[in-house]
């Protein structure tokens, strides 16, 4: 079901608990909240070009910014702070996606490539032959401390914790993996762990970007993946092999987030048509992290 239209490359939706939506629309530049119903929108702030959103118990929106690489706190009154630009040994690039981890902090996903430099690279699809240094980080809400947690990805994209809540999801766009990592005191233990792959083919056989984007956990450990260019949330069992693929309506999903508790649904951002998209869901959302407390899940 078309939920809102004429949002312009949408991407990071969270649930509110009086059921409205806040959105990015990356082409805009905009932060966007929407009503209940989809039909009432309006603009938080401005920031350049916001990619992912997490949402904390105060209802503060912490905004990956991709244009002018921050770390954002805004409020919903629209007071943008930037809490971190990386490290003296490394600053962000592209950041994309962020989580709030178990221990409070946020975790937050560098693709590895300047947004400026992604965007001249022609064809799109030359884009597997470019060197990416995908990063992801661990950064202290209070101070902005930022940690390197890996980095060598191939476009690091989308992030999440599991059920399990000591593990780390990350993704690679440009070869389709999810990676699984052990977090013990804000720290990797190991190496990363090839988790799964959503692709139907490789990536660069779609002779466009194609590959996972944002993902969310439901309530079972089942993994819930957008997957650009193939059209679909690819849905990973908890033992990573691939459960179901749903079919929605454009061909460039981009992320999605489960309603609120008791809502069987979940929101997907779509870019090939700029639209969100309601899909039924068998089950609840995991709920999330927000700092030091857990809030019931908003994607």
């Amino acid at each position: 079901m078309i939920f809102c239209k004429d949002v312009s490359n949408p991407e990071g939706p969270v649930s509110i608990s009086d059921g409205s939506w806040v959105v990015t629309e990356m082409n805009r530049g905009t932060v966007t909240h929407i009503s209940a119903n989809g039909q009432n929108k309006r603009t938080l702030a401005k920031t350049g070009r916001p990619n992912g959103l997490a949402l904390d118990l105060d209802h503060n929106l912490w905004v990956a910014e991709s244009k002018y690489p921050a770390l954002l706190k805004l409020t919903m009154a629209g007071k943008i702070t930037t809490i971190s630009i990386g490290n003296s040994e490394l600053s962000f690039l592209w950041p994309n996606d962020l989580c709030f981890g178990p221990d409070g902090s946020i975790y937050m996903t560098d693709s590895g490539i300047h947004l400026n430099d992604m965007e001249g690279i022609d064809p799109p699809e030359a884009v597997y032959d470019v060197p990416i240094d995908g990063r992801v980080f661990r950064i202290d809400p209070q101070n902005g401390k930022c940690n390197l947690l890996d980095r060598g990805l191939r476009f690091a994209n989308g992030i999440a914790f599991g059920p399990d809540s000591e593990y780390m999801y990350v993704n690679e766009t440009l070869t389709g993996d999810i990676f699984r990592y052990k977090i013990v005191d804000g720290q990797v233990v190991g190496d990363r762990h090839l988790f799964g792959n959503v692709m139907i083919k490789p990536c660069p056989e779609f002779g466009c970007v194609a590959g996972p984007d944002g993902m969310a956990f439901d309530i079972e450990g089942n993994l819930y993946v957008t997957v650009l260019s193939q059209g679909d949330v690819t849905v990973l069992h908890p033992d990573g092999s691939v459960k179901e693929r749903l079919e929605i309506d454009g061909s460039f999903p981009t992320n999605i987030a489960f309603g609120q508790p008791g809502k069987n649904y979940a929101l997907v951002t779509e870019g090939s048509k700029n639209q969100l998209l309601m899909i039924d869901i068998r089950t609840e959302g995991l709920s999330l992290n927000v700092g030091k407390i857990i809030l019931s899940s908003t994607g």
